[in-house]
């Protein structure tokens, strides 16, 4: 077979295709480029008309930037800061007694409730003292015997004196008499001390209270013998007023607490109940102990407490606080303004004319619970951001919760169309869709040249304007008090004043309308 005769038939569908160009192919990337670019802006137009509209009305055209955020402030001030140390304490008495009887005998008398206050030397209880009534006697007896016998030897000593200046006896008797003085003499001694301890025996027949303070549950009833070697004893007494609160502190407070007690201040301390909501009592601090304890790093410390009304109980846990100094003077601002960083702490200081915050390096000092004390870097009277701070950084514009909304933290009037006015809003007579003059004519009592003015929002400021009116300048004291004024004698009805409101809604009106396209 002939090759030719196999070749295709030149056609339509087997016309090579036309190479495009390379000025064509660029033109054509450029138009995709730009398609692209369009739908783009259009989309981002689409889902963010809010922000173009409040940048139009608060900058006219000024560069955008991220939207403001919304802050807490609070405004640094001078206080007197005290510095306490708190810690978890034991109430403990200053005198803990077991009373027990210091003789044997049946007990006769139970004189004291259970409870009750007593007083040191107060009566409680007796024991029958009949047994020691008759060891009293029998000592008495005794002495008084010996002390006869002593009389007698001592006169018969004097008879032999003499007689032996007369040489009419022997030296040996004297001496044998003298000697048997001196043994009566002691006897009559040992008699004394015999008698002396039964008095003190029967004494302790009455069983009395050796401190003041707050008897417990009686052990035993009357009718039961009762002697020294009860271990029980007949009742136990603590001393409640005045009672001693211990506590621990930490190792490094001891020495600025050891100045303070050597330098004779009186440091105040508090006892709280559990929940810390009640004051139980207000005492000073008394001593330290004198060693550390080094499993915890701390030193047990003593305050004594008058606990006059009985609200301390021997025993009890409550919460202390320490007062250890006051720092006066001081500038001070909420705990959570001070914030740390990787440079120290620092604070935002908010400037209230162009609601912007700037980053400022602080030195802060001692802290309570809800106050912070600036050493350096801060004065008082300056605002510092409270809330909000974690969106924020140096330079950032910042809302303030009473600003106007969409005003970026400045005032802006409410947006209108140009022309556009209605009718006052505090005249409910004026008719619908009327205009400034006519609203003024309709309202009586106006002034013909309030009705000849430009066309604005109302004749006089209604609640709601007043109210914006008058937070947009509350960080500035002067420009409030003018204000104020304003608003004042307009409701006397001052036809400048009146006028002047106008002038201001009307600029205001004018600077909030958009620019026709």
């Amino acid at each position: 077979m002939d090759p030719k005769s196999e070749a295709p038939t030149a056609g339509p569908e087997t016309l090579p295709r036309k190479r495009l160009s390379r000025r064509a192919t660029l033109i054509g990337s450029l138009i995709a480029v730009i398609a692209l670019a369009g739908t783009g802006w259009l989309a981002w137009r689409l889902t963010h008309p809010a922000a173009d509209a409040s940048t139009a009305a608060a900058g006219g055209g000024a560069r955008r930037g991220p939207p403001a955020t919304t802050v807490g402030v609070a405004t640094a001030e001078r206080a007197s800061i005290p510095i306490l140390l708190e810690a978890l304490g034991t109430v403990t008495p200053q005198a803990t007694v077991k009373v027990r009887p210091q003789v044997s005998g049946v007990l006769q008398k139970v004189l004291f409730k259970e409870g009750q206050m007593l007083r040191a030397g107060e009566l409680m209880a007796t024991i029958d003292p009949r047994q020691f009534e008759l060891a009293l006697q029998q000592a008495s007896g005794q002495r008084q015997r010996d002390e006869a016998q002593l009389d007698s030897a001592r006169v018969t000593l004097q008879r032999f004196r003499t007689l032996l200046g007369q040489d009419s006896i022997a030296r040996q008797e004297v001496d044998s008499q003298a000697a048997l003085v001196k043994q009566l003499e002691g006897t009559v001694l040992i008699d004394k001390a015999n008698e002396g301890a039964a008095r003190l025996n029967l004494g302790y027949t009455r069983v009395v209270a050796p401190v003041s303070g707050r008897v417990g549950l009686r052990a035993v009833d009357v009718g039961n013998v009762v002697s020294p070697s009860d271990a029980n004893g007949i009742a136990l007494i603590t001393q409640v007023t005045p009672i001693d609160v211990v506590f621990s502190i930490p190792q490094d407070q001891v020495g600025e607490l050891q100045q303070a007690v050597s330098a004779g201040t009186v440091m105040k301390v508090t006892a709280l109940d559990r929940t810390r909501s009640a004051t139980l009592d207000t005492g000073v601090f008394a001593s330290l102990d004198n060693q550390i304890d080094t499993t915890t790093g701390t030193v047990k410390a003593k305050a004594r407490f008058a606990n006059s009304k009985l609200t301390l109980f021997p025993s009890q846990f409550v919460n202390v606080q320490l007062l250890v100094r006051t720092i006066d003077n001081a500038v001070v601002v909420p705990v959570t303004a001070v914030r740390l960083g990787s440079s120290g702490d620092y604070v935002y200081v908010l400037n209230a004319a162009e609601r912007i915050v700037s980053l400022r390096p602080v030195k802060r000092g001692p802290a309570t619970v809800d106050k912070i004390v600036i050493a350096s870097g801060l004065q008082a009277g300056e605002r510092v951001i409270t809330e909000g701070a974690d969106r924020l950084k140096d330079g950032a514009r910042v809302v303030l919760p009473g600003d106007a909304p969409g005003s970026g933290g400045r005032a802006a009037g409410a947006r209108r169309p140009q022309g556009a006015a209605s009718a006052p809003r505090g005249d409910a007579s004026a008719p619908a869709g009327a205009s400034a003059p006519q609203a003024l004519a309709s309202a009586g009592g106006a002034p013909a040249a309030a009705a000849q003015a430009p066309a604005i929002a109302g004749t006089a400021p209604s609640a709601q304007q007043r109210q914006r009116f008058l937070e947009q300048v509350k960080d500035d004291p002067e420009a409030l008090a003018r204000r104020q004024a304003l608003l004042a004698q307009i409701d006397r009805g001052d036809p400048a004043a009146l006028a002047r409101w106008q002038q201001i809604m009307e600029r205001r009106r004018q600077g909030a309308q958009v620019p026709a396209q």
